[in-house]
């Protein structure tokens, strides 16, 4: 199947379920930066010692673990080789990516550990990143750690009594992000929210999502509590844990943000939102200058077997780059026999959709669906010049991660895309090894071309 399809033509024509427009173009690889899964960073001096260890709570009842190394990292049944606690903040779990143009690329690690439970010693961090395509290495230029010195969030968090007020993967679920000339525009999943920090990684705005005149809040949102009283009324939420931003893109000109939740919204009567008959995601606009929801959006369907998104930038004032996914990790070759009952040596579910869509977002398809131009597959990039380092096979290199949340346009050509290794509990690239941060410089020309 992988070699008709790097030996068909450039561009094929695929019928999907999800739009009769939608082609399958051809990527090529044409560069492959590793950076090793256990890069594990010290925490700033003048953070709290909470901060100098990190998943410190990762264990199965939440309890702190008592030594460094003491809690096997797993994917599901199958160790990563890596343990927890980590002896300082480890660099993993790149969740966006933005060009800056001139070779550097600002990215993000998400919340930490998997949840707001597991994560209170878990810093937030944004990283300016720089790759060598020819070494194959990932130069991490700066990181900046996120803080609340002015109270800005809405609620106490973790380091509430602290001097500098680091952030933690247990106050916001950071996942994407545009920097701006004052800063950084940063989406988040708890609330979510859409959160402001300066170019120091100082909170200065949080604005709630509201879709449509209604709020949209996800079981992690402070505003929600159980009662009391077992017998009343469970408060409401309309969107299920992990489904807040995923994606953030901005307009060419800066004056708009477009936000992509990661999974669809749930209405009254408990059904997920469609359009067209598929599961549909929001896409919703910002504007920047008033600060506030211009109440437009669209909607984006999922393909036949896809299941969230992963990252979300602009090409140009119409149309978008956008990671689908299934929650598949491992080749679908070495996928167990019986998915409900996974053993140690296969992976309990395959990747079957890793993709890039190109999509159009217009003025008139707003409120309604966007429409998808084309995609590439993930798992099935040429690579004719042999320039993998891992992974894939003869003449082709494939990304099966249960999480690829980078992705942005590097020049007229070429695109970046990169995983979320989610250390040290993804391992798709191997049964037994916990996942590299891996990024890759694709040529797309025609793909990046298609009307």
């Amino acid at each position: 199947m992988r070699r008709s399809l790097l030996s068909a033509a450039a561009v094929i024509a695929l019928t999907t379920a999800a739009t009769a427009d939608d082609q399958q173009f051809n990527a090529k690889l044409v560069g492959h930066a590793i950076l090793p899964a256990n890069t594990i960073i010290k925490a700033p001096e003048n953070a709290p010692g909470h901060l100098q260890a990190s998943g410190k709570f990762t264990t199965p009842d939440r309890r702190r673990a008592e030594g460094l190394g003491t809690v096997p990292g797993k994917d599901g049944v199958r160790p990563t080789g890596l343990s927890l606690p980590f002896d300082g903040q480890p660099v993993q779990g790149f969740s966006g990516i933005k060009s800056n143009g001139d070779g550097t690329f600002w990215s993000l690690s998400d919340n930490g550990f998997g949840s707001k439970m597991n994560s209170s010693d878990a810093a937030l961090m944004l990283h300016l990143l720089k790759f060598d395509w020819n070494a194959g290495s990932v130069e991490r230029v700066r990181t900046v750690f996120l803080t609340d010195p002015e109270k800005k969030a809405p609620f106490p968090i973790v380091l509430e009594g602290s001097e500098n007020r680091f952030l933690t993967g247990a106050d916001f679920d950071v996942e994407s992000i545009q920097p701006v000339a004052d800063g950084f525009w940063v989406g988040e999943e708890f609330g979510p929210y859409l959160l402001k920090f300066d170019t120091d990684g100082k909170l200065t705005d949080v604005f709630e999502t509201v879709v449509d005149g209604e709020p949209v809040r996800s079981p992690d949102h402070p505003a929600l509590t159980l009662p009391a009283n077992p017998t009343a009324k469970i408060p409401a939420f309309n969107l299920k844990r992990s489904g807040g931003y995923e994606g953030l893109a901005m307009s060419k000109d800066g004056s708009k943000l477009y936000g992509l939740l990661e999974g669809p919204r749930y209405m009254a009567d408990g059904a997920v939102e469609q359009v067209d008959g598929k599961t549909a995601l929001r896409i919703v606009e910002f504007d920047v200058a008033g600060k506030a929801w211009t109440g437009r959006s669209w909607l984006y369907p999922l393909a036949d077997g896809g299941e969230a998104i992963g990252d979300f930038n602009m090409i140009d004032a119409t149309t978008a780059l956008v990671i689908e996914r299934d929650n598949g990790a491992g080749v679908a070759g070495k996928a167990c026999a019986d998915a409900a009952n996974p053993k140690p040596d296969c992976f309990a579910r395959g990747s079957k959709v890793k993709r890039i869509y190109k999509i159009e977002m217009t003025e008139e398809n707003a409120g309604k669906a966007v429409r998808k131009i084309g995609h590439i597959d993930l798992l099935a990039i040429a690579d004719p010049d042999g320039k993998k380092r891992q992974g894939g096979g003869d003449g082709f290199y494939d990304m099966p991660f249960v999480t690829i949340e980078n992705v942005d346009v590097v020049d007229d050509s070429h695109i970046v895309v990169g995983n979320d290794n989610n250390l040290p509990f993804s391992a798709g690239r191997a049964i037994d090894k916990a996942d590299d941060n891996e990024f890759v410089l694709l040529e797309v020309a025609d793909f990046l071309k298609a009307k």
